[in-house]
């Protein structure tokens, strides 16, 4: 094949995939990337940013991003990493409380953690043979605090390694009470990490009135506990995929993840991935440079007021939240969601579905406009009557 023969052959398959700005795509967590990235990509297309000593600016850049969301994050010297995504950050997270549990000479290591917590952590678990305790829900699909310090309490001689703490819980939007649980943690010298891959790019920049006074949104580094913080610029940072964080309070965490990597320019390295590219941290550091603080007030309020406006339609036919949007996620309740869902995507509206509560999940991502909305919500209705 010549190269115009590859790019039209290409430009078939492409045509296949789903696009953002057509407003199908209700159930994902991403969205269209800001234009800048498509500069910024072919600009750092061939770095390798396993191989840092080779591309010194490109890691340059990595320490800067690190640096500017470690202090929207209330930390002034965080240390981490831009990667593939939510997943890796977590399995990261996870294998820290792992070799650091193992360093204690622990024969298990024993995790706190969400029944609403990502697959991820699943996976983390079968990896490592982690030990889970989950703790029940309350009304607000939330940690029950007062099981979590009850249990501690009962299982002294069990010691608990680590708390799982959810900030946009990929379900429901919803946010553990991680002050509460930090006070916990703090006092009985428990590592905590908080999953925001989502709620990390929204919390820091939601505006007060979009606050729900029965929810505590504090989750970062200003809470003495907190160790280490997912967070995704791929998801509502407008970064294009591959671009997955994971910040921990401190340096001191990088010898617990170094492994010897004597063929490369830096000895060790840290990441599960070893070749990764520049493009994420690049990217990232463009958008964020770019949009600034107030760019992403205005991106998260808009989000925001297209959640309530979902809400609102969906209640004028008969739709009930199952609770108030935290964040700009929304769950609708639905007697059988899975049929729902394939029905819809028949017709072209790809939803995706709970599984703590018999509901449909929309994300309200920026590329969604509300006559995406007003056209979904007639779709739903009609599925409904069939």
């Amino acid at each position: 094949m010549n190269e115009k023969e590859v790019l039209d052959a290409l430009k078939k398959y492409r045509e296949m995939d789903l696009k953002y700005e057509d407003g199908r795509i209700l159930g994902s967590m991403c969205t269209k990337p800001h234009p800048i990235s498509k500069k910024i990509s072919e600009m750092f297309f061939e770095t390798n940013l396993g191989d840092p000593g080779l591309f010194k600016g490109t890691k340059k850049l990595e320490d800067e991003v690190i640096q500017m969301m470690g202090n929207f994050l209330n930390n002034n010297n965080p240390f981490g990493y831009i990667i593939s995504g939510g997943t890796e950050a977590n399995i990261t997270a996870m294998r820290t409380i792992k070799n650091i549990s193992r360093k204690k000479g622990n024969k298990t290591t024993t995790v706190i953690i969400p029944e609403t917590a990502h697959f991820s952590f699943e996976k983390a678990r079968e990896m490592m043979d982690l030990q889970y305790i989950k703790p029940p829900l309350t009304d607000y699909y939330t940690m029950d605090v007062k099981y979590i310090k009850d249990y501690i309490e009962d299982n002294k001689n069990n010691k608990i390694d680590a708390i799982v703490g959810i900030a946009g819980c990929t379900e429901l939007g919803t946010i553990d009470n991680i002050k509460a649980i930090s006070k916990l943690a703090e006092e009985n010298s428990i590592y905590l990490h908080v999953d925001a891959a989502f709620g990390g790019f929204v919390i820091p920049f939601l505006e007060d009135k979009y606050k729900l006074n029965n929810y505590n949104y504090e989750f970062d580094f200003s809470l003495n506990a907190v160790s280490s913080i997912t967070i995704d610029p791929h998801k509502m940072g407008l970064a294009p995929i591959p671009a997955g964080g994971i910040l921990f309070r401190d340096i001191s965490f990088k010898k617990y993840l170094d492994v010897e990597a004597p063929y490369l320019t830096d000895i060790h390295q840290a990441t599960l991935i070893g070749t990764r590219t520049g493009i994420g941290v690049a990217s990232t550091w463009g958008v964020m440079k770019l949009l600034g603080e107030e760019g992403y007030k205005n991106i998260v309020s808009e989000c925001m007021d297209k959640t309530y406006y979902l809400i609102k339609k969906a209640k004028e036919y008969g739709f009930k939240p199952v609770i108030d949007p935290v964040l700009n996620i929304v769950a609708l309740e639905d007697e059988n969601p899975s049929e729902t869902c394939l029905k819809l995507r028949e017709i072209g509206w790809y939803v995706s579905i709970c599984k703590c509560v018999g509901a449909l999940r929309i994300i309200v991502m920026p590329h969604i406009e509300k006559e995406h909305i007003d056209e979904f919500v007639e779709a739903l209705a009609s599925v409904k009557k069939n």
